[in-house]
């Protein structure tokens, strides 16, 4: 499999929740080629592994609202009839303690570039920001300055002047 490719679909699978970029316990187990079920067992029997900020399961709310989204009437569609575990970086990470195949091992230096990538892409996304808003501010100085001398020119009061040629006499 082709490193950019498999990135790419991974950094597909991360999403944004609660603020922290996660990804979810179907989409992992998809990855690791593991039954979902499977790989929520191996989180459960060391759950000490998996704090809050390494691992939280959806509320009902997170819950309903993930299932509007994939606009599915099938409640156990893509293994949403129970509330998914979602799983942000270190969680991931910690994945590669419990489950021990050679394949996961695999998957998750992969997970863990294509984190790395997607940090990278924010930082990046940082930076552009600023010199946007730099360049935003200096160009609204410049034309406040135009800004400026056309009030002035609205403001005269130029109606006692005579428009056109005078003849002097």
């Amino acid at each position: 499999m082709n490193q950019l490719i498999a990135i790419q679909e991974i950094t597909q699978k991360i999403y944004t929740l609660r603020g922290v970029k996660i990804m979810l316990d179907r989409d992992l187990a998809d990855l690791y080629g593991v039954e979902t079920k499977r790989l929520k067992e191996q989180v459960r029997r060391n759950a000490d592994r998996f704090p809050p900020d390494f691992m939280f399961e959806l509320t009902n709310d997170e819950l309903a609202n993930w299932r509007s989204q994939i606009a599915t009437s099938n409640g156990d569609k893509m293994g949403l009839r129970y509330a998914p575990m979602a799983f942000t970086e270190q969680g991931v990470a910690m994945l590669s303690g419990v489950l021990h195949s050679k394949t996961a091992i695999q998957i998750n230096v992969q997970i863990m570039r294509a984190f790395v990538q997607l940090r990278h892409l924010i930082v990046d996304h940082a930076g552009l920001k600023r010199e946007l808003d730099a360049l935003r501010s200096e160009t609204n100085e410049r034309f406040q300055i135009v800004f400026t001398v056309l009030d002035q020119l609205i403001s005269d009061d130029r109606s006692d002047r005579k428009i056109g040629f005078v003849e002097s006499k």
